[in-house]
């Protein structure tokens, strides 16, 4: 009986299972399903046009393979659901691919693959809103030219020519966004990221 306990216990901390039971999975994620028939990979754009492969993350997946982790391909996924819409057990490698992120997020390695986003989690902090950094709009000038130009410095006028409420919010909207990102965790998270971002500069230095 106790070798039967612990085969139970361990088949349900294994990976595959973790992500079953993680609050972001679907409650029908079809991932346990999965037959290896490889549609997944037939639609995927990230399979097309990188080394990431649908379904090789399920497979590795399912056999427990937790250097999955540590591996460049999960960041490839370009999460449009073309592998859901198509899997005929209901997986979707999307939500697992998020799942296999977060859980790579929560290693320094994972960190480090999201720490020049950071900007974008700084302005949802300060504003509430999840705008582009200014840091990021010189590089759309360039890549859009007059009309990104354009709309920055006559966007308050469009907007009002369109009959649109002001974007930002109101002083006390931003008050108990600033206390519900802190009560998740959302800022203490953005501080670990920013350590391990400071640790890398210094290193490149």
């Amino acid at each position: 009986m106790r070798r039967r306990e612990l085969g139970e216990s361990s088949h349900k901390d294994d990976l595959a299972h973790r992500i079953k039971n993680d609050i972001k999975a679907s409650p029908d994620l079809g991932l346990l399903r999965c037959v290896q028939c490889g549609m997944c990979a037939s639609t995927c754009p990230a399979s097309r046009h990188s080394n990431y492969d649908s379904r090789v993350v399920i497979k590795r997946v399912l056999d427990n393979d937790e250097t999955i982790l540590d591996d460049e391909d999960i960041w490839n996924c370009f999460y449009c659901y073309n592998c859901q819409s198509i899997c005929p057990v209901g997986n979707s490698v999307c939500e697992v691919n998020q799942i296999l992120r977060q859980m790579a997020i929560d290693k320094k390695e994972g960190k480090e693959k999201i720490e020049s986003f950071i900007s974008f989690a700084d302005s949802y902090i300060d504003r509430g809103l999840g705008v582009i950094p200014q840091e990021y709009r010189g590089q759309l000038s360039i890549d859009y030219g007059k009309h990104w130009d354009n709309l920055q410095e006559h966007l308050d006028e469009i907007r009002d020519e369109l009959k649109l409420e002001s974007m930002y919010l109101y002083p006390e909207a931003e008050d108990e966004i600033d206390q519900t990102l802190k009560a998740i965790g959302f800022k203490k998270r953005v501080d670990e990221v920013k350590k391990v971002r400071k640790q890398k500069q210094l290193g490149d230095e």
